[in-house]
């Protein structure tokens, strides 16, 4: 870090101030087009007299030609007046990048909102300023929503360990515990062990989502569809709930364990958040160039405002957080990064009926976007 530094100071007293380096520019132009006009024009070098056998008569003469000195000094004046305008109008260009970087310098990560609010004529340094406040406020939305996120999973992890250590406070305030209370007591510290373990699972399994994809493999949607059907054939059993699925072939490029969790989280979601005796349709196909998967499923009615919300981490639905015995809020949000690695794309609608439609469309090729770190 010292050896980078370093380098960099070195670099910064080798070359001078960018304001330096634009008035010597604009006056050296300045200065050699005045001296090439007086030069063509011959108010510098003029023929010398010469006598009846051609000889230069002049002091100063060199192969007939000799030096004017007026012309010369009005041009050594222009070229000094030149070189304070060209300073003077070097320091008012740069005079918005300077406010720009000192009021960039004041902005942190806890001052986000403000901006740079330039106010001057729509030009490229008009241009980069609102680029500039447009980063700002992408930053400060990003920010915020980790630390929404910090505080849901802070909430979430506390959740479970509050219910245990209840529990046993309970359990040892009972001078004559039996033993079916100490293995009710037992179960439910159990249970809430089992709730916060799937919860840091799930928060690892976002983690490694948002984290890219390493090992690009070739893959097929309707296979890795029709293995995570087979794993849910039990719970839509148990919950009553039919699948129709329509799996033709569709290739794409990937990762494919990332990709079967996306899918995983799709049908999840789809089971858990559906009215009783629903449905669940699950199809894949290849057109115009992309590999498609879609999840439908009946439930209950959703607004189109709602529908962006699912996709955040602990996601809310209206005051209260939806809250399921073996969810967390989290399936979405695994989906969306996992498909944001890929580079695939993703729509969501609500149903008119009630329910959700997903659809996720990978690219058939392995050169995409989302390769570059």
């Amino acid at each position: 870090m010292t050896a980078i530094s370093t380098a960099a100071a070195k670099r910064r007293l080798r070359r001078p101030p960018l304001r330096v380096q634009l008035t010597v520019l604009y006056a050296g132009l300045f200065v050699l087009l005045l001296a090439a006009v007086l030069a063509i024009s011959g108010l510098l070098v003029r023929r010398g007299s010469t006598n009846a056998s051609g000889v230069a008569t002049s002091n100063n003469a060199l192969f007939g030609h000799h030096f004017d000195v007026g012309p010369a000094i009005v041009a050594v004046i222009a070229g000094m007046v030149a070189l304070g305008l060209a300073w003077w109008i070097a320091g008012r260009f740069l005079r918005p990048l300077r406010a720009m970087n000192a009021a960039a310098r004041e902005i942190s990560a806890t001052d986000l909102h403000r901006r740079l609010g330039l106010d001057g004529p729509d030009d490229e340094l008009g241009e980069l300023g609102h680029t500039l406040d447009e980063l700002f406020g992408r930053l400060e939305a990003s920010f915020e929503a980790q630390r929404h996120f910090v505080a849901n999973a802070s909430h979430e992890l506390r959740t479970p360990l509050a219910g245990i250590q209840t529990l046993l406070e309970v359990a040892l305030a009972d001078p004559n515990p039996d033993t079916d209370t100490l293995r009710s007591v037992c179960r439910e510290a159990l249970a809430l062990s089992q709730h916060q373990q799937r919860l840091i699972q799930a928060l690892l399994t976002l983690a490694t989502s948002e984290r890219g994809v390493e090992q690009w493999e070739p893959l097929d949607l309707a296979q890795i569809a029709e293995t995570v059907l087979a794993q849910h054939g039990d719970e839509a059993e148990r919950r009553g709930i039919h699948i129709d699925a329509t799996l033709v072939p569709a290739r794409s490029t990937g990762d494919p364990r990332l990709v079967e969790l996306l899918l995983t989280n799709l049908v999840d979601n789809a089971l858990r958040h559906n009215s009783t005796a629903g449905q669940v349709e699950v199809s894949t196909i290849s057109a115009q160039g992309r590999s498609t998967v879609t999840v439908s499923n009946t439930g209950p009615t959703i607004g189109p405002d709602e529908v962006e919300r699912f996709f955040r981490p602990f996601q809310q639905r209206g005051p209260e957080r939806v809250r399921h015995a073996d969810g967390h809020g989290l399936g979405l949000a695994i989906v969306q990064a996992i498909a944001q690695a890929h580079g695939a794309k993703i729509t969501a609608r609500p149903r008119p009926e009630g329910g959700l439609h997903i659809d996720v469309s990978f690219p058939l090729s392995q050169a995409t976007d989302a390769r570059k770190p």
